[in-house]
């Protein structure tokens, strides 16, 4: 009987708003499966493009991170470095000569051939030799070990960048180049150590000699005058504007415009601090401290507007329960709620920060781009910045540039993620549940 009585259920038909219903239901999931299969397709390719980005910066940049080296002995010769005055010392021709010994059948003499013999070396390698004798004069008649890089095209031949099997015309070393340098490979005295003078070093016009060590400096004293100047503006603005300002029109025009201010293209702040810092106030160019307030005025609105929303987080009830125990105004904001919205602070701090870091177009127009041998000592001094260093590395035409643009591409981005993952770190850590 009951059979039947389900039998006769499923045979009747239905009527009304639940026929509607039923014959939409199977098109609402097609609809909703479509809907799930383009939003996986999009994560999907926004993953696959990530992925494609991130391989061929580090597909390129990590030959950056090792080094050529050759060990040569070097006859400090006292004809050709006085010890009188061993600073202006014929540096060259010493190295010249100590290269020769491993190619007996090259006539030094001839000055071509000579050249081609210590093109091997970097051309940093005589300034090497240099302060190593200036600095220990007793040197001058002896016979010393010196490890120095080799130039940049050695360089991309020993990594395997230059091929071998390409054509002669077509490549930057000659066959009598490759054969010299298999020589010095096969005396094992070739190696290809950590490049730790990418990070210890300045830029410089050569390849294998440039470093980023002036553009960490740089970037560091333009962060720190971020901070200084945006961090506590920033939530001193928030601060009043949240807790004490009247709600009123100027107070809304107030709250309009940092939010368009949050909004405004980077180089729009670095046309007003070239007008107002350089022109204005005649603060130096390419100073880390006029980068740095440049990246406080892009950061001030990211702050204040973090720093609102975690001041609005903190339940009313908090700031009731201060008064009702008789604590003022200023002591329940200072005393009981900033303590509480302190983590979203930081964590939007530390994102503002973190942007301002990878920006650029500000920086190339207060002249961060400069070309810079040495890092700055003080946020005065010239300098350049992680990202304007990627700039002028990618526009440089010498070929081992590639390679350093990308290296510092990576350490950039490393530093971008450490930064993030500390933010998400502190809101985790912090925060609080209501």
């Amino acid at each position: 009987m009951t059979d039947i009585t389900n039998e006769n259920a499923r045979a009747r038909p239905v009527y009304g708003t639940a026929a509607v219903v039923q014959k939409s239901l199977a098109r609402r999931n097609r609809k909703q499966v479509m809907l799930q299969a383009l939003g996986l397709a999009a994560i999907s390719f926004a993953l696959l493009m990530l992925g494609i980005l991130l391989f061929s910066i580090v597909a390129t940049g990590y030959h950056a991170f090792t080094q050529t080296h050759v060990e040569i002995e070097v006859y400090v010769d006292p004809e050709k470095v006085s010890e009188d005055d061993p600073r202006s010392g014929a540096f060259r021709d010493v190295l010249s000569d100590s290269m020769g010994q491993y190619f007996p059948d090259v006539d030094m003499s001839d000055v071509a051939a000579a050249r081609e013999v210590s093109s091997i070396l970097s051309n940093g390698a005589q300034f090497t030799l240099r302060d190593i004798v200036v600095e220990d004069p007793s040197l001058i008649g002896e016979t010393i070990s010196l490890k120095v890089p080799v130039s940049d095209p050695y360089d991309q031949l020993a990594k395997g960048l230059v091929g071998r099997d390409t054509p002669e015309e077509n490549r930057r070393v000659n066959d009598a180049a490759i054969e010299r340098f298999d020589r010095l490979d096969e005396l094992g005295i070739v190696s290809t150590p950590l490049n730790t003078a990418l990070v210890t070093e300045a830029d410089s016009r050569f390849p294998e000699l440039a470093g980023l060590k002036g553009a960490l400096v740089g970037s560091f004293w333009a962060l720190l005058t971020c901070f200084l100047i945006s961090f506590p503006l920033g939530i001193g603005a928030a601060i009043y504007l949240e807790e004490f300002a009247p709600k009123n029109r100027v107070s809304d025009f107030i709250e309009v415009n940092i939010n368009n201010l949050a909004a405004v293209p980077s180089v729009v702040f670095g046309l007003l601090a070239l007008a107002v810092f350089i022109n204005w106030f005649g603060l130096p160019r390419s100073a880390p401290f006029v980068g740095g307030l440049t990246l406080a005025l892009m950061t001030l609105p990211t702050i204040i507007i973090a720093t609102r929303a975690a001041l609005k987080a903190v339940p009313p009830s908090i700031r009731e329960a201060a008064l009702g125990v008789g604590a003022s105004k200023h002591q329940v904001v200072f005393q009981h709620v900033l303590p509480l919205a302190m983590p979203g602070i930081l964590t939007g701090t530390i994102i503002g920060l973190a942007q301002a870091l990878g920006e650029t177009a500000p920086l190339l127009l207060i002249g961060m781009n400069a070309f810079i041998t040495s890092a700055p000592a003080s946020p005065f001094d010239s300098a350049t910045a992680l990202p304007t260093q990627i700039f002028i590395w990618a526009d440089s035409p010498e070929r081992g540039f590639v390679s350093r643009t990308s290296a510092a591409i990576i350490v950039l981005l490393t530093f971008l993620i450490t930064m993030n993952a500390l933010a998400i770190y502190l809101r985790n850590r912090f925060e609080r549940k209501w």
